[in-house]
């Protein structure tokens, strides 16, 4: 191959002057429509930096002469929609809870926001159908511990389950049977045995009638002597076929030898009276309010 320089074709095309092995390059600038349209968007940069927030910073960002942002947007949206419900929100929050359904336009309102509310913070844990999950209590049924009114249901909402930051938070625990050695392996196998006979399903003859006797003296306090439970205790009906952590016998053996100690935040510190009455009357009104 020869290293020999390309001659051009238009002889008005000049090289640069420079050689490398040889090989000259051609002078050929850019187009000036073009070199315009590169020093153009070079202004439009620095007029956009000045004007508009464009350089981060440790705790923000440059403002811009503008002062303008998206974040102010959508606070002056919100603020606007705030002032527009104002009126019906002080009305929600004033309310007596038992008396929103019986004002149409009023539960109309309290029942689209408190789905919003639901969807935002609720629906992490309880589905957003509201389900509920493995630990997380279906909300669509009627069984419900601490009662499903909506007065209950509102304070549950406000206080949350066994949190520490709500001295008024529902409050139950249940004694770890097997790790504190309150019972023996064979009398939780016995009593495990007793649940599931009670629950409707097969178990162990012998064992489940020792079990009585162990339930008797060790669970009845909270459960009751026929397993249905005490919703004033947070204690479950282990006789139905509703389960919050399962119902087969591997978990209930698992539950009674830890324990279960499921936590609810309280929303009082974190949303507005009006929020909790709204999501509070969205859950109720999903079919499984009492």
């Amino acid at each position: 191959m020869s290293n020999k320089p390309t001659e051009p074709n238009n002889d008005e095309v000049e090289t640069t002057g420079h050689s490398w092995d040889g090989i000259e390059e051609f002078n050929n600038p850019l187009p000036r429509w073009w070199l315009w349209t590169l020093y153009a968007t070079i202004v439009w940069a620095i007029g956009y930096t000045i004007a508009y927030p464009a350089w981060p910073l440790v705790n923000g960002a440059t403002p811009g002469l503008m002062k303008w942002s998206t974040r102010g947007d959508v606070a002056a949206e919100i603020k606007a929609v705030d002032e527009a419900n104002a009126a019906i929100e002080a009305k929600l929050a004033a309310a007596d809870l038992t008396a929103i359904s019986a004002d149409a336009d009023l539960n109309s309102y309290a029942v689209n926001a408190g789905a919003a509310v639901f969807q935002t913070w609720c629906s992490q844990c309880h589905g957003a159908g509201a389900s509920g999950a493995k630990g997380y209590p279906n909300l669509l049924d009627d069984d419900w511990l601490w009662g499903g009114s909506i007065e209950e249901i509102h304070y549950t909402i406000a206080n949350g389950v066994r949190n520490e930051d709500n001295d008024d938070a529902r409050f139950s625990e249940m004694p770890k049977f097997g790790v504190d050695e309150l019972l023996s392996e064979e009398e939780i196998d016995q009593v495990v045995n007793h649940v599931l006979k009670i629950s409707g399903q097969e178990a162990d003859a012998e064992l489940a009638t020792a079990g009585a006797v162990v339930f008797e003296d060790n669970c009845s306090s909270c459960h009751a002597e026929d397993g249905k439970g005490d919703r004033d205790q947070g204690a479950p009906n282990l006789t139905d076929a509703i389960w919050l952590y399962g119902g087969d016998k591997e978990t209930i053996r698992e539950t009674v030898t830890f324990a279960r100690f499921g936590v609810m935040p309280t929303w009082a510190a974190r949303l507005s009276e009006s929020d909790i009455r709204a999501v509070a009357t969205y859950v109720h009104q999903l079919g499984g309010g009492e």
